[in-house]
């Protein structure tokens, strides 16, 4: 069972907010509620995607993976959110859960970092939730190193912390 990346395309948007919900839930079930977890709906994320992607797709990259012609994973990435022309974001990194462990996550960290080369940047920041040790693991065992910046954003009602990290290029 090998998998495929290939570049994102409008025809894979509500595909891809129904993982990216199948994916936060999995991934923050441990420290959120169900009923946190549960808005927004697949089909909100669909549409979330399609409106996010109509205004950012001349600078932004969607990269999704295939296992057996299925969308198994997805990445997404583009300028810095603190405008520093240096840096590029990668703005998100999402599996099936049955993917977590099998490589799919690196290679598609990889081909980010890349594509992120290829546009000048010299380096590379994201942003995580606190919470989701998993996931700091991930990028702390590959380089990127919190940067001690933080920000709040709400999930549901409840107030989640996230801390930036950053990586060289």
């Amino acid at each position: 069972m090998t998998f495929t990346l290939r570049p994102g395309t409008v025809d894979d948007l509500i595909a891809v907010g129904a993982l990216h919900q199948r994916s936060r839930v999995a991934a923050y079930a441990p420290f959120l509620s169900t009923e946190m977890l549960a808005e927004p709906t697949p089909a909100a994320l669909g549409q979330y995607w399609r409106e996010r992607w109509s205004y950012e797709r001349a600078d932004h990259v969607l990269t999704v993976a295939e296992r057996d012609g299925h969308l198994v994973g997805f990445s997404y990435l583009g300028p810095d959110d603190q405008g520093d022309p240096a840096t590029g974001l990668l703005h998100a990194v999402y599996l099936e859960p049955a993917e977590r462990g099998r490589g799919l996550g690196r290679r598609l960290e990889a081909d980010a970092l890349a594509e992120m080369r290829s546009r000048g940047w010299r380096v590379a920041a994201l942003w995580v939730l606190r919470q989701n040790g998993p996931a700091r693991r991930f990028y702390e065992r590959d380089g990127w190193r919190p940067t001690g910046v933080t920000q709040e954003e709400m999930i549901g009602s409840t107030p989640a912390v996230l801390l930036r990290y950053r990586r060289e290029l």
